[in-house]
């Protein structure tokens, strides 16, 4: 199981600590956070006490609300299960008996000036990538028109070049040589890269290049959907063609499903031209259009006529 550090997330959202400085190690291992709420009243039969707490404006009004004893006894209850970490949003600063229980405890007290919603939103969908099951593969990953693309092969069959080709056409690099791969839900796939080869593009008799560097930030992104997974193959004289496949062919990922496309190479070959009319080919099939089903109907038509 991925985790991250309670650090991690001070660092990534510039939060204030205000106790537990010393246990800035604890992990985060679930993707989305918490706002107790049922929690203060007593009832811990679903707490997610490996979730990160949020306190937003309704959560410490309550508090306020409270006795001191009362106070004591549901802040205790909570802190008992020792969370990862509390967050108070919205610069809240009514909080010195939270302080005083997390400092005891040694449980990080962090807080930041964005209200809960806000913070809420951006800290899922950060989590979400930061903890989602991934893998990394040989390839080359590009997004086409906003279509992301896996650029599969042996190698030396010329994805980086293709790759190239399709970036001085006007489209995005993603990732050259390793691709890594997560899973953000049982239908959704993000490319990226490994961090280290970030912008760097290799292509063989030129070597490294930095396709920010020399084509501009508009030619590289640092993730994207990957919809569809195009493998580059030799050419086959007597391959069978796939014009008329009518039952589409995967690939599977993590246990995602990814459309499957084989381009065989030849002389001549405009490689990156095929790649985008495979995608403008999907994107047209997510709008419910079938060339194939409308060619079918057509040959239907005068065979009954």
């Amino acid at each position: 199981m991925k985790t991250i550090t309670v650090q991690k997330l001070v660092d990534t959202f510039k939060l204030e600590v205000l106790a537990g400085e010393g246990r800035m190690d604890r992990e985060v291992s679930r993707p989305r956070a918490h706002r107790p709420g049922l929690e203060f009243v007593g009832y811990f039969d679903f707490f997610p006490m490996n979730r990160v707490q949020v306190l937003g404006r309704k959560e410490i009004n309550y508090l306020l609300t409270l006795s001191v004893e009362e106070r004591k006894l549901h802040i205790g209850n909570i802190v008992k299960y020792h969370p990862p970490c509390f967050i108070v949003t919205s610069g809240q600063e009514e909080i010195p008996y939270l302080e005083l229980y997390c400092e005891q405890e040694g449980i990080p007290l962090l807080r930041t000036e964005e209200t809960a919603t806000e913070f809420i939103a951006k800290l899922d969908a950060y989590l979400v990538k930061a903890l989602a099951p991934e893998i990394s593969i040989h390839g080359v990953c590009v997004n086409v028109s906003g279509i992301g693309i896996l650029l599969r092969g042996k190698s030396g069959i010329g994805k980086s070049e293709t790759a190239h080709t399709l970036i001085r056409r006007g489209h995005r690099f993603v990732a050259d040589d390793i691709v890594v791969l997560k899973k953000l839900s049982p239908t959704t796939l993000l490319g990226t890269h490994n961090e280290t080869t970030r912008e760097f593009l290799a292509l063989r008799s030129i070597g490294l290049i930095n396709v920010v560097r020399q084509y501009g930030r508009r030619a590289f992104q640092d993730e994207t959907r990957i919809v569809l997974d195009i493998e580059l193959v030799p050419w086959q004289e007597n391959a069978l063609n796939n014009e008329l496949e009518t039952v589409p062919q995967c690939t599977e990922y993590l246990g995602v499903q990814i459309p499957h496309i084989e381009i065989q190479l030849q002389p001549g070959r405009d490689v990156a031209g095929l790649i985008e009319a495979a995608a403008n080919n999907w994107y047209l099939k997510q709008l419910g259009y079938s060339a194939v089903d409308e060619f079918m109907k057509r040959i239907e038509g005068e065979m009954g006529s």
